[in-house]
């Protein structure tokens, strides 16, 4: 899999999270390393990569006394000690990765907080990453929040979860908080040419912005759909048409035609793209999240054209402004219609009758 085959080893190869990077290379350089962090945002943003870069960083050998280059050498950490090669290989006793998903009773806390008070075998800290941490049990939570209030100096804890509001408000105080977000897709191209480059996967700019865009801020998402597209591409050239057949994705210009017919009131034509798209055996809740994102972005257009050139870009921004006449009352009307379709499909016996239905009220 690529995104196991590119995953960032060192600090400055993470895309997108620069704030939460910057923060952790601060505290690294002045020695205020906290006992315990919780990492929190929607999947595929880069939780547990950055939470090993940071276990590695924290035994690096490259790691040594406060006011050192450390922070100023080009890899951090370094990928060539012991103790970094270790965590890379798998074999690390200084880092311990729990999945809570799997491991949520309160006698799997128990063991972890016996190992705790074990001295780190290799380094100087003993890393205890936590993924999925909001799985855990209200009991296995209260047993962790007794060694969070009274850590050993040589414990380390790094919670990572996509539902932090389901962590106990105990816990949260006593964590310093960062939060991940969604990555955009110029972020998320901008890797994804990296990797086709290496790969030497022959594919279109164009196709590999619809894969970035698809991926909703989840780079791992993307890189997932581009090893999928890879064995295609081995057999010549991948353009933006052969990657939406690959992975069943909604033309954009489906999106303005359906506005068009719905502004116009053209309400055979509007019915009829939707039997195309549905006959075509794409998602059709695929297409209606999109279609309220697309009308969405139109709306901000109207109101705020500054805003609009600033998040979509020059191109689409232009392409939005064609229905700057389109009256706002009108799309919210829209935007309302296709989000109580949308979440009517999957209860719906015939599939695509939310949708004839929202077109038909409007």
């Amino acid at each position: 899999m690529l995104y196991r085959k590119y995953r960032p080893q060192t600090f400055p190869q993470i895309v997108g999270q620069n704030h939460v990077v910057q923060t952790l290379l601060g505290a690294l350089k002045t020695g205020r390393i906290g006992h315990a962090y919780l990492f929190t945002g929607s999947r595929g943003t880069g939780k547990t990569t950055l939470a090993r870069i940071l276990a590695k960083a924290l035994n690096c050998a490259d790691f040594g006394k406060v006011g050192g280059d450390f922070i100023e050498k080009p890899n951090i950490p370094c990928n060539k000690c012991e103790s970094c090669l270790a965590v890379n290989n798998g074999t690390s006793l200084d880092l311990i990765e729990i999945d809570a998903a799997s491991q949520t009773g309160v006698d799997n806390i128990r063991e972890l907080t016996d190992s705790a008070m074990v001295s780190a075998p290799g380094g100087k800290y003993k890393i205890f990453l936590i993924d999925e941490a909001h799985m855990l049990s209200k009991s296995a939570f209260n047993a962790l929040l007794k060694i969070l209030e009274e850590p050993p100096a040589h414990v380390i804890f790094i919670l990572a979860t996509t539902e932090p509001h389901k962590i106990l408000p105990t816990v949260l105080s006593r964590v310093q908080r960062f939060d991940f977000k969604r990555l955009t897709p110029q972020e998320i191209l901008s890797k994804l040419k990296a990797i086709s480059k290496a790969e030497k996967i022959q594919i279109t700019d164009d196709a590999l912005l619809a894969v970035a865009r698809s991926a909703d801020g989840a780079l791992r998402d993307a890189e997932v759909a581009l090893t999928k597209i890879r064995n295609i591409a081995a057999q010549g050239s991948v353009g933006e048409a052969e990657i939406l057949g690959i992975l069943g994705l909604i033309p954009s210009s489906y999106h303005p035609k359906f506005l068009e017919f719905l502004a116009s009131g053209d309400k055979a034509s509007a019915i009829g793209l939707i039997h195309e798209i549905h006959d075509a055996g794409l998602d059709l809740d695929h297409f209606a999240k999109d279609f309220i994102a697309y009308t969405r972005s139109v709306l901000l257009s109207n109101v705020n054209p500054a805003l609009s050139a600033a998040m979509y870009g020059p191109g689409i921004h232009a392409q939005l402004t064609a229905f700057k006449t389109l009256d706002d009352v009108k799309i919210i009307k829209i935007i309302n219609a296709f989000t109580t379709a949308r979440s009517q499909i999957k209860f719906s016996p015939i599939p695509q009758l939310p949708l004839e239905l929202a077109v038909l009220q409007l």
